[in-house]
């Protein structure tokens, strides 16, 4: 892709984000294009259906994912519940777009398993977290934050309690 399609693209998946996240399912085409600074043509050029652009930004939300997780590996005592706050803000504001696409959020928080292991093992080895606490009970943790459609302070006072869970009696 040339480097200038590129960067429409980016716009564009940055702008649809927003919208989405703003006008939930009656977002536009149009409000994304007008956001990116792009004609609503090179849009449907990159994207040509609505379903197409939520896939799209879902991907990509994913690889940022991915490799947040991958970075926070550098921190061992702090890093797994810094996924945690971010993939919970990420998953409020991405809830329409999961609802649009008819996708449970399970699916792409499990996927995450393999950049969430290091990071608990990391945790574990700091002695932050439990060492009975196992990958799949964190996920699951993960999956229940995602999907939880909470305020920003509910999603606070509950993340406070699963971390208490996870770090037990220290």
């Amino acid at each position: 892709m040339r480097a200038d399609a590129q960067r429409n693209r980016d716009r564009i998946l940055a702008a649809a984000q927003d919208v989405f996240a703003e006008h939930g399912a009656a977002a536009s085409t149009e409000e994304v294009a007008r956001r990116a600074g792009v004609a609503i043509g090179t849009v449907f050029r990159h994207f040509p259906t609505k379903p197409d652009l939520l896939a799209a930004i879902m991907k990509a939300r994913l690889a940022e994912i991915t490799a947040r997780a991958e970075e926070l590996t550098g921190d061992p005592a702090g890093g797994l519940f810094a996924f945690f706050d971010e993939l919970a803000e990420i998953a409020a504001a991405t809830r329409t777009v999961v609802e649009l696409l008819g996708m449970d959020v399970a699916d792409p928080v499990a996927s995450l398993g393999g950049a969430v292991l290091p990071l608990l093992d990391n945790a574990k080895r700091a002695g932050t977290v439990r060492d009975d606490v196992r990958l799949d009970e964190v996920v699951a943790l993960l999956v229940a934050v995602c999907r939880g459609g909470w305020d920003a302070d509910l999603r606070e006072r509950t993340l406070r309690i699963v971390f208490a869970g996870l770090r037990g009696h220290q």
